[in-house]
């Protein structure tokens, strides 16, 4: 009798493997730590309906915006460990910030539970062609070159990965631009449409409809190769800057205190939510390529990131308050 009882609970598990630990009634909460609009935020979105219907309660994206993505995960490190909160982690929460500023509200190691990277984000350097005008990355080169301070350019903020990347490109092309600092990608990309900074450093997802619209002008992307979205856009590699040629990464962190089970049912659930074509096809279209790892790679992958980002800190000499 009860062999067959652990065989029927064994078969009731296996049939809704991500469901078993779902807290009737209670929303899981998906904390963005960037505003609306950004790739930040399309990647937790697209995330938003599969997981629902895999772990059979409503989620919930919560967007804590400020200082660098900061606000947001101190909201993750400091929310109970009940597998009811979780935080969208970036190569900026979770790389630049700790590698760049000399506090923060939270520890990128300690205060979380690493479940599993997301997507990769290629990056990419746009221009407003009615602002600007150049033709491609080298004219841009030249230009700044003939210019040099006279030319800002925007990024989502201080310490994100788009300042780095701004920085790499100053120190690889020996140029001299102005840094200006938005909160989020979208209030960047709204003052870089309005002509009030001609460069911008971030993400393919968030420019890439406008680089279609035609409103911005797409001159280089950190990726291996060639985007498919942006065939005819060149990598940095190709251009000759191989070190600004790695993309940013996007995953999921829960307080450290989360159980173990917590976590990974979380991110069994993400794993079968990428392998759907549907949320596939929606991240590509946003320049985002899905990837998904456990938790201990993950895990892992942010300790080599912090590293890595203090070697590139030290290199462009960035250090925030």
């Amino acid at each position: 009798m009860q062999r067959r009882h652990l065989l029927a609970a064994l078969a009731a598990a296996s049939a809704a493997p991500f469901v078993s630990f779902a807290q009737e009634g209670k929303p899981l909460r998906i904390v963005v730590p960037f505003p609306p609009g950004g790739a930040t935020d399309i990647a937790g979105r697209a995330l938003q309906e599969p997981l629902q219907r895999l772990l059979g309660q409503p989620v919930v994206i919560d967007n804590r915006a400020g200082a660098g993505g900061s606000i947001g995960m101190a909201e993750v490190a400091r929310a109970p460990g009940d597998g009811l909160t979780f935080g969208v982690a970036t190569l900026s929460t979770h790389g630049v910030n700790p590698a760049v500023y000399a506090r923060l509200p939270y520890d990128p190691i300690k205060d979380f539970a690493g479940v599993t990277e997301i997507v990769k984000a290629p990056g990419v350097l746009v221009i407003n062609p009615q602002v600007l005008p150049v033709k491609d990355f080298a004219d841009l080169v030249k230009y700044l070159q003939a210019h040099p301070g006279k030319i800002s350019y925007a990024t989502p903020g201080n310490g994100t990965i788009g300042h780095m990347w701004g920085e790499l490109f100053k120190s690889s092309t020996g140029t001299a631009m102005v840094h200006i600092p938005y909160r989020g990608a979208g209030p960047a990309i709204n003052d870089v449409l309005g002509g009030q900074v001609p460069v911008y450093f971030d993400q393919v997802a968030s420019s890439l409809p406008h680089v279609k619209a035609g409103k911005l002008k797409a001159l280089a992307v950190s990726w291996p190769e060639r985007l498919d979205v942006l065939p005819d856009v060149p990598t940095y590699a190709e251009l000759g800057y191989p070190q600004a040629n790695e993309p940013s990464w996007f995953g999921l962190v829960a307080p450290a205190s989360t159980p173990a089970a917590q976590v990974l049912r979380v991110q069994q659930a993400v794993a079968a939510a990428l392998k759907e074509p549907a949320v596939r096809d929606r991240l590509a279209g946003q320049g985002l390529y899905p990837s998904g790892t456990t938790p201990a790679q993950f895990s892992q992958q942010i300790v080599r990131e912090i590293e890595k980002m203090k070697k590139v800190a030290a290199y462009a000499k960035i250090k925030l308050e």
